[in-house]
């Protein structure tokens, strides 16, 4: 698979936020809006954000990497995603 560029799964990550777990679609996030700590994605969310990014990147999340920390902002996601994608 081609390696996606930064801004391309920024834009990819921050839609599937938005359309999965935002319940009111007026509100505005972006790329550094705090995830978890804001309570937009809760543990469970977060371990389907999970398999939705393995999945489409065709790679493995350890435990120990898929942290709240981790996945806090599109953009730390999308510096998690290319740890591990080639």
């Amino acid at each position: 698979m081609e390696k996606m560029k930064n801004e391309e799964m920024k834009d990819l990550i921050l839609n599937y936020v938005i359309k999965e777990y935002l319940e009111d679609e007026d509100k505005e996030i972006t790329y550094d809006t705090p995830l978890i700590s804001s309570g937009y994605i809760d543990s469970f969310s977060m371990v389907s954000l999970l398999v939705f990014l393995e999945k489409r990147f065709q790679i493995k999340i350890p435990p120990s990497k898929a942290s709240p920390e981790a996945f806090d902002s599109v953009n730390k996601i999308v510096e998690l995603v290319n740890q591990f994608t080639k």
